[in-house]
């Protein structure tokens, strides 16, 4: 990821309702959210969300996929992790103190699963 499009990200998320609805999605990773029961859960009209919802696909942070009558909505999880790694990259300038702290609170919380044999 480059400068201009982690400034395009960060100035997505730099709203409120905005950054609930990708924290939403984040978190209902990877099956998405129906459009209408993620203006329910924000509690925002429909089409106010759907205005928020194409600034954040502009800016790569959430996709969209029709399933019969439902729009599903899902993050954009590789461009986070494509921003979070263009802020932190080169982040200790060779003091590895100042970057495992952030590596261990960038660890998930809960252990990768293993795919059945």
């Amino acid at each position: 990821m480059d400068e201009i499009r982690t400034i395009d990200a960060l100035s997505a998320l730099a709203q409120p309702t905005r950054l609930d609805a990708f924290r939403r999605l984040v978190a209902a990773e990877p099956e998405g959210i129906a459009a209408g029961e993620l203006a329910r859960l924000l509690a925002v009209p429909q089409n106010t969300l759907s205005a928020h919802l194409a600034i954040l696909a502009r800016a790569g942070l959430v996709t969209s996929e029709r399933r019969g009558r439902s729009v599903i909505y899902r993050a954009g999880v590789g461009t986070l992790r494509e921003m979070v790694l263009f802020l932190v990259k080169n982040c200790c300038d060779g003091r590895p103190e100042i970057c495992i702290p952030l590596a261990a609170e960038l660890t998930p919380c809960c252990p990768p699963t293993r795919a059945k044999p």
